[in-house]
This record gives structure tokens, C-alpha cells and sequence, in this order.
């Protein structure tokens, strides 16, 4: 993969700390509340009927990735961690995992059906996101589809600001990580992901509890590709 330097080592290196730990607790999708379910089965069911493949985008232990394929879909995990990846290959040993970052895909431009980051983007520093997000639009072919699902800041002042940045020293059952957490807003969002060349067509914030009584608000983005010669609009 190369040297990884900056905020992706310290992401590389803390998932690589918590990846066993993350994967017994991080719920499998059957047992996500029932709007995430739908939202997602619905991105399923597209993407199965589309044909082509999709990439999932920091993809952790593959249990989006093994869902994805029971619903018929090819797909293909990428995932920072070596560690994330090797117990994603023991689970899922039907599904095909790669080692790789979100910011360089190293996938031919217009080759696939769908991008899926499903939580995976919010450890992305906000001056970061345009490459990161021009990177899903540049593998996607016209008319391929994005799903982006994560946490989500306030509203704020229309959404202009940068959001909410957390730096977390332990996570999953006080395991040592160097990590910074970054809440943008919803509309911060849907503006980068539209300056990227995509056309949002869906959007979705929700306030969900954790099992500890937490609450964060969810972001989840439906974006298409447009062939070329067109315009993005606003969703």
C-alpha cells in the first residue's frame, strides 16, 4: 500500500489496536433500528439489481460487506487496518477484502457500480474530504451510485462551519488509539460531495442512542454520478 503518514497512520495504527475488539461489538446490520435497515437494504437491492460491483469503503471486520453480498451484490471491502482486514477475510471468506485508503483507491476511473462508506469517513479531517469524496466520484461510472452513512455535526450557521472535532485516546473496552473524530455538518456535506461532481438525491439525519444512552445525530447521503455533460444539482 505504500507509507501512510499523517492522520492515516493514526488511524491505521489505532483499528489495527481495536480491530478485535471493534468487531465483537459493533452490531452486525440485521440488528441496526430499523430505519438504518431500510435505508441500507434499500442500497442493497439497487445495487443488486445494477449489476457491476461495488467497493466498500472502510469496511472493518466485512459485516456490511458479507450483508451486501447475501443480498446478491459483488462487492469488494477496503479497509485501512491489515488487521481489519484479516479478520474480515476469516468471516466473510466468500467476499474478496483489500487493504487500502479511501483517499486513493487504486481502482480504474469509471469501474464501478457503487461506493459504499458506511461510517467511515467521519476520522477524515474536513480539509480532506474534497479529494477523498472527487476520489468516489472519479471510480464511479455515470450513473454509478454513492452511499454515505455516518455521524454528522449541527446545522450551525447554514451549514458553512467545519462541525464538531473530537480526539478520542481510547475506545472498545479502553484500548489505547490516537484518533480525531470530525462532525461536519449535514449541509457542509451535501455542498462538498455536489463540488465533487455528484448529484445528491437523497439525504437523511436522524438523532439515534447508543446502548449506553449516548445520542448522535446520522448523517446518510444518496449521491449519483451524472453522465457526462451534465450538471450536478442540489438534492
Amino acid at each position: 500500500m505504500g507509507r501512510v503518514s499523517g492522520f492515516l497512520e493514526e488511524v491505521r495504527a489505532s483499528y489495527d489496536t481495536v480491530a478485535e475488539a471493534y468487531a465483537e461489538r459493533v452490531p452486525a446490520p440485521g440488528a441496526l433500528d430499523p430505519l438504518s435497515r431500510g435505508v441500507l437494504g434499500a442500497f442493497v437491492e439497487e445495487m443488486a439489481g445494477a449489476g457491476g460491483t461495488v467497493l466498500d469503503v472502510g469496511c472493518g471486520p466485512g459485516k456490511v460487506a458479507g450483508y451486501l453480498a447475501a443480498g446478491g451484490v459483488r462487492v469488494v471491502g477496503l479497509d485501512l487496518s491489515a488487521r481489519m482486514v484479516g479478520i474480515a477475510r476469516r468471516a466473510q471468506p466468500e467476499v474478496p477484502f483489500v487493504v487500502g485508503s479511501m483517499t486513493a483507491l487504486g481502482v480504474r476511473a469509471g469501474a464501478l457500480a457503487g461506493v459504499l462508506a458506511y461510517y467511515s469517513t467521519h476520522h477524515t479531517p474536513p480539509e480532506h474530504l474534497p479529494a477523498v469524496y472527487a476520489e468516489f466520484r472519479r471510480v464511479l461510472a455515470p450513473g454509478g451510485r454513492l452511499m454515505l452513512a455516518g455521524y454528522v455535526g449541527a446545522d450551525g450557521d447554514g451549514g458553512g462551519g467545519e462541525g464538531e472535532r473530537l480526539r478520542h485516546t481510547e475506545a472498545y473496552g479502553g484500548l489505547p488509539v490516537s484518533y480525531e473524530s470530525h462532525y461536519v455538518p449535514p449541509e457542509r456535506i451535501v455542498r462538498l460531495l455536489e463540488a465533487a461532481g455528484l448529484t445528491v438525491t437523497a439525504r437523511l439525519v436522524q438523532e439515534v442512542e447508543s446502548a449506553k444512552g449516548a445520542k448522535r445525530r446520522v448523517g446518510t447521503f444518496l449521491a449519483v454520478r451524472p453522465p457526462a455533460g451534465t450538471s450536478p444539482r442540489a438534492g
